[in-house]
């Protein structure tokens, strides 16, 4: 393409469009003008540059051309310059991805941002935030919309200045709604208005009093009319599932509602039990007041899977007893709803492991629910258990194009980077996942984390742990597993019996369903330092806690085979290995590639520690063939963590971590 000179970038103006979103590429965009083409169709040409890109002069043969316009063969030259502009884009996107998800903004999207609570009794703040909710969640049932998700637009807070541009650049959306409730005795006041994000224009607003009663009718309207100015094209089934109310009782909605934002603010930790436990009463209470409440039953499935999947929380059959019966419940009120196929594939997922027959529902869910991140999420988690990992991640990456500032599903794509053996894209996800909440102790941890992995230095982890432990003394609580595996790996026995301190009660070694405990860390350091005796004691400890989890779940082969770990510890090396040998049986790869893998890879450890080095050598050499990648088996903890010393010096072994260090 001759129409620029020495160091032009010349795009077409579709392309510098995508470019123009984003802040960073904004001021290097400078428009040429346009041309005529080949039919009488116009070609918008633009010059990147600035910021050490491209050549700022406007480029001469392009002048010429618009002296000369009859005389050039434009058609050659638009295609060019389209497919200029094409390869320059791609190559700039991959060289420097954006922050938010979506490179391209659609037209037909839309961020229902919190609305703000006008009563004078602040408790109505959650039916406010549930007439915001209802209004979003109709919208996300039109196909032809993009909706993100209330895990992104809670993050902005009503009552406080908004820069729409901004969040609309952040969500990856040209329009969002605000909007205001203001609930009075039993008389109600709801306003909303649209407007477009990348210019602040203000498209439709729109002000109803009406009854209390009246509330949800509103909320379909709302929904309905914000779909008009849209354009966007709605089904006979969309319009009728929009039009259907949640319930008719709104002490019920309220009820509805609080457990609702409880449940969104839980995660799976222990910090999140008591807030799950509550939205399940708040949810009872519902249902007992609506038996017809839909939605309440699904979301009372989710509460009890939730408390039954977390680690510490309540895995007993009487509590996946209870997800079934609310599961029941929906399935009998709307048997072909996408919520309840959504709902039926959470149980399947967490309670049953039962992968196939979830991607079942989740497909008939997909089918009525386009916009619902839960369904790409819970797709992506599957195919990564079915050793589709580059699928899974794609699953992934959809979910957050639908909820763009979800910190939680930010982190689990940088485990699938990580499990692909990917560190530098796994950090750069969790840079992101930084960019939204850049305090979180635990991925600053992380982050540095995989830096050990990945290249066996432990340094910039080193100086993390010390940041986070100059915040003060309570700090690091989240992150003193991460400290206790940097100081095992520089071998210092100080920091490591500071770390276990930071422990309190909580493992001290996670990956995947392998979960070591902190008596076995307490085991593990005092080998490390030739304390027999104390290491003796701590591994009979962990034995006894390991016991009793095995024993609750006897066909689970990450418990049965972090049992053989502590087993071989101990030096009982025929019954470790018969451990080790059973949990392989019992979760093979085929039935679930993580844990499958995971348990072939910590059994490498147990003939390690039992003395069968020729078996640890096999074990070792079959993991590192495994689908997805352990932390254990990494460059970082081969060379460096303390578990591999019955290997080292063996010139197999010293090969194989020898194989595994980054290529500069």
């Amino acid at each position: 393409m001759d129409c620029g000179d020495a160091g032009h970038i010349l795009l077409s103006r579709h392309v510098a469009e995508d470019l123009e979103q984003y802040p960073r590429w904004r001021s290097l965009l400078h428009d040429l003008g346009e041309c005529e083409v080949k039919h009488g169709v116009r070609v918008g040409v633009v010059n990147l540059s600035g910021d050490g890109a491209g050549n700022a002069a406007a480029p001469k043969k392009f002048e010429t051309i618009k002296k000369h316009r009859a005389h050039v063969r434009w058609a050659t030259v638009a295609i060019a310059l389209l497919v200029l502009g094409a390869i320059v884009g791609g190559t700039f996107f991959f060289l420097h991805r954006p922050t938010t998800s979506a490179l391209r903004v659609l037209d037909k999207s839309i961020a229902v941002l919190p609305f703000e609570n006008l009563s004078s009794d602040k408790e109505n703040a959650y039916f406010t935030d549930g007439v915001q909710d209802e209004i979003l969640t109709d919208l996300a049932k039109i196909e032809d919309l993009k909706v993100i998700s209330r895990t992104s637009v809670m993050q902005y807070q009503s009552g406080l200045a908004r820069n729409l541009r901004k969040i609309g650049e952040e969500l990856g959306v040209a329009h969002v709604v605000e909007g205001s409730v203001q609930r009075a005795a039993n008389k109600v006041r709801v306003n909303a208005q649209l407007i477009d994000a990348r210019n602040d224009a203000h498209l439709w607003a729109q002000t109803y009093d009406r009854d209390l009663a009246d509330v949800f009718a509103i909320q379909s309207e709302i929904a309905k009319a914000i779909a008009d100015q849209l354009q966007a094209k709605l089904s006979p089934n969309e319009k009728k599932a929009i039009e259907q109310p949640p319930t008719t009782d709104l002490a019920a909605f309220d009820l509805y509602s609080r457990a609702k934002s409880l449940l969104l603010t839980a995660s799976f930790s222990v910090t999140g039990n008591p807030d799950v436990r509550k939205a399940i009463e708040l949810m009872d209470e519902a249902v007992k007041r609506d038996p017809s409440f839909f939605d309440a039953y699904c979301q009372l499935a989710y509460a009890h899977e939730t408390l039954y999947a977390g680690i510490g929380f309540d895995h007993t059959p009487a509590r996946l007893a209870l997800a079934e019966a609310a599961l029941q419940a929906a399935t009998r009120l709307r048997p072909d709803a996408g919520e309840t196929h959504l709902a039926r594939a959470q149980y399947l997922y967490y309670g049953r492991r039962d992968y196939a027959g979830a991607l079942a529902e989740l497909e008939s869910a997909r089918r009525v629910l386009p916009n619902d991140p839960r369904i790409f999420e819970l797709t992506g988690y599957i195919l990564r258990r079915r050793g589709q990992q580059e699928e899974g991640l794609r699953n992934l990456q959809r979910a957050v194009e639908l909820d763009p500032r979800n910190f939680f599903t930010l982190q689990q794509i940088a485990l699938s980077y990580q499990q692909l053996g990917r560190y530098a894209e796994a950090i750069a996800a969790l840079d992101r996942a930084l960019s939204i909440v850049p305090d979180n102790v635990e991925t600053r941890a992380n982050r540095n984390a995989f830096e050990f992995f990945w290249k066996g230095d432990t340094r910039p982890l080193h100086q993390t742990i010390d940041a986070i432990l100059g915040q003060g003394p309570g700090a690091i609580a989240n992150a003193a597993d991460t400290w206790f595996q940097c100081a095992l790996a520089e071998r210092d026995q100080a920091a490591a019996e500071r770390a276990l301190v930071a422990l309190g009660d909580s493992p001290c070694w996670g990956d995947s369903a392998i979960t070591l405990s902190r008596s076995f860390g307490e085991g593990l350091l005092a080998r490390m330092t030739k304390d027999e005796a104390r290491a003796h004691t701590a591994f009979e400890a962990a034995r006894a806690q390991q016991e009793k989890i095995v024993q609750a779940q006897p066909d689970f082969g990450p418990d049965l085979c972090v049992l053989g770990l502590i087993d071989a510890a101990l030096a009982r090396k025929d019954l470790a290995l018969d451990e080790g040998r059973r949990a392989i049986a019992v979760m093979p790869m085929e039935k679930d590639v993580n844990n499958g893998s995971r348990v072939l890879q910590y059994f490498a450890i147990t003939a390690a520690w039992a003395g069968d080095k020729e078996l640890a050598l096999q074990q070792l050499e079959a993991g590192l063939r495994a689908p997805t990648a352990s932390l254990m088996l990494s460059y970082g903890a081969l060379k460096l963590f303390p578990v591999w010393d019955p290997l080292r010096g063996d010139p197999r072994f010293e090969k194989i971590v020898a194989s595994l260090a980054p290529k500069e």
